[in-house]
């Protein structure tokens, strides 16, 4: 197809014939010739100027024509950059191999397709799942098997016009610095499609490709059997649990996993439960959002009585946890109030087979992980029963790779969690894994069924027993990555030039600025967590308890704010609630300006 292209603008008019030339995608090369003929300018500098940042998510983007975006071309190069990446630093990838999944969205077989093609174009075994897997199944499949990486087509629980191209390192992990850095350099030095990449028809006769799903989930499911707490518990469970794959992968390992354990059945919410990529029932297809998104959830449940909700995003590593109340509403639990619970389950489990492993109390080799802006109930917790906290950077990649340099210490990390409702329960996936936590979730709800007792007053029991933890988090739409920029750069010098020393009636106490690498709360000023000066984050800690951190999403245009309170055993949670509020209200108001700054707050 031969195309005139002139818009007026000499180097975008060369980008878009480079692309033209490369790209062999009908419908993509389509949609590039009618923007021009339709003098869409605006849009094709939106899709041409800048390409698509491979970071430490990989890739996530809408799927359209250009650079900036994620296509079959966007693919390949990126494909490519891997390739020769692993090549550069792993003499052994040649015979290890690469993971290779894929979720129900539009286009992600195709996109699984073309890197497993690649692969094996370059020499390199490609394990590559026969059908849509949830996310956790790569990074497990990357331990069990010893491959050299993974890769997830998928973009989680992102709008269904979305997709997303996630790696993985050997350790199983979501790849960090440098190798991050290291696949962009080479995905740039390798643009041109090579001759044999746009060609998937390796992929279905080459011997070196080979499909993991059945002995991965053979395996899986026997190191879930491994962790059963009661299985008498479990067979007997009374409560009746409602399930919802929210359209994605779930539903199948869910109900595989649900049968392994011992628990009854689950209850569908059937028009739910059937992979569909354009999410007919939800806006977003998220959990993380709350009722909006599990209304149907709430009614299946109720016309089943069920008291209790189970539910996982599109690619099945988030899980979410609802209950019925006595007065017949619905409690969603935040990321936190499930992380508190699944914290103090590990931690009874633990000790059931590990009754004696401490010395005078502590627990020294035994690790539970949280993230910089998720709450600090597992310090609490541990600091009374003797095990070890860690905080890491925000992000499962940070957990995964700080829990696996701890296990080759020889140390023991039994969970880890972020408050956006991801939940990693053992070693065996070291990511977030919503299949596992639906295991776990429903051990505890049988265990806690035997007391006569519910989530909810478990949950108010471990506040009780370790401190109230209250928190508030949520976000503001920012669409101008320039005003989002400004809002951080305005608090830095709040003070004459200066970080602010208060914010309305609340004192200050420590700054950690994880964006420039300061913290005060060091002596040296210097922060010890990892810094990046490419994403916005400030923490500060307040004179009267609470923390408050302020981002930038990496993924979305969102201002994410995460607040938090912690009182003794003994607080008054409301007096708690009202002052966390105060404050937030002010942080809002004097600190973030949504009128000024022409923010949209979360629906």
């Amino acid at each position: 197809m031969d195309v005139h292209v002139d818009t007026g603008e000499k180097s975008l008019d060369e980008k878009i014939k480079q692309w033209l030339e490369w790209d062999k995608n009908m419908a993509t090369r389509q949609e590039v010739v009618e923007l021009v003929s339709n003098h869409s300018t605006k849009v094709l500098h939106e899709r041409f100027d800048t390409r698509i940042a491979f970071g430490t998510a990989g890739l996530r983007a809408a799927m359209e024509a250009g650079p900036a975006r994620i296509n079959d071309l966007t693919i390949i190069q990126t494909g490519q950059g891997l390739v020769r990446y692993l090549e550069s630093v792993n003499p052994e990838c040649k015979s290890q191999g690469v993971i290779i999944g894929y979720d129900a969205r539009h286009c992600s077989r195709r996109y699984a397709d073309l890197t497993a093609a690649i692969m094996l174009q370059a020499g390199l075994p490609v394990f590559l799942f026969s059908k849509i897997v949830p996310t956790p199944f790569v990074a497990y499949a990357i331990k069990k098997l010893g491959a050299a990486a993974g890769v997830m087509v998928t973009p989680s629980h992102n709008p269904r016009g979305d997709n997303g191209y996630k790696v993985y390192w050997g350790n199983g992990a979501q790849i960090i610095p440098p190798h991050d850095s290291g696949i962009a350099k080479q995905i740039k030095a390798n643009l041109e499609p090579w001759q044999t990449s746009w060609d998937t028809s390796i992929v279905e006769t080459s011997p070196m490709k080979k499909d993991p799903l059945d002995e991965i989930m053979q395996v899986y499911l026997e190191d879930m059997q491994n962790k059963i707490y009661d299985r008498e518990l479990n067979v007997n469970c009374p409560v009746r649990i409602t399930y919802t794959a929210m359209h994605g992968v779930g539903t199948e390992y869910v109900k595989r996993a649900v049968e392994a354990i011992g628990l009854p059945p689950i209850i569908d919410v059937v028009e739910q439960n059937t992979p569909d990529p354009d999410f007919p029932t939800v806006k977003y297809p998220n959990p993380e959002e709350g009722k909006s998104a599990l209304d149907l959830s709430i009614q299946t449940a109720n016309e089943n009585d069920s008291s209790i909700i189970f539910a996982n995003d599109p690619d099945a590593d988030r899980f979410a946890l609802a209950e019925k109340q006595p007065g017949g509403n619905w409690k969603i639990f935040t990321g936190n109030e499930v992380g508190a619970l699944l914290g103090w389950w590990t931690w009874v489990c633990y000790q059931k087979v590990h009754p004696d492993t401490q010395n005078d109390g502590i627990y020294s080799d035994v690790y539970m992980l949280a993230s910089t802006v998720s709450s600090k109930i597992l310090r609490s917790i541990g600091n009374k029963e003797g095990f070890q906290f860690m905080e890491t950077l925000t992000g499962f990649k940070w957990m995964g790779n700080k829990a696996d340099e701890l296990v080759k210490q020889g140390k023991t990390v039994l969970f880890a969690f972020e408050e956006a409702i991801g939940f990693m329960c053992g070693t065996e996936v070291i990511d977030k894994d919503g299949v596992s936590a639906v295991a776990m979730a429903g051990q505890l709800a049988a265990y806690l069924a035997s007391t006569s007792t519910t989530f909810t007053e478990k949950l108010q029991e471990i506040y009780q027993t370790y401190g109230f933890h209250c928190s508030n988090n949520s976000y503001y739409l920012c669409f101008k990555p320039a005003t989002m920029k400004n809002i951080f750069e305005r608090i830095r010098t709040l003070d004459d030039g200066e970080y602010p020393s208060s914010c309305g009636p609340y004192k200050i106490t420590g700054i950690r600025d994880l964006t420039t690498g300061y913290d005060n709360n060091q002596p040296d000023n210097k922060a010890m967590l990892p810094v990046s000066s490419s994403s916005q984050m400030i923490t500060f800690n307040f004179a009267n308890g609470c923390v408050a951190t302020l981002r930038a999403s990496g993924t979305e245009p969102k201002i994410k704010y995460y607040t938090e309170i912690c009182t003794e055993p003994s607080g008054d949670p409301e007096k708690a609630k009202a002052e966390l509020q105060n404050l937030l209200d002010n942080i809002v108001d004097l600190w973030l300006q949504p009128e000024i700054n022409q923010l949209v707050p979360k629906e």
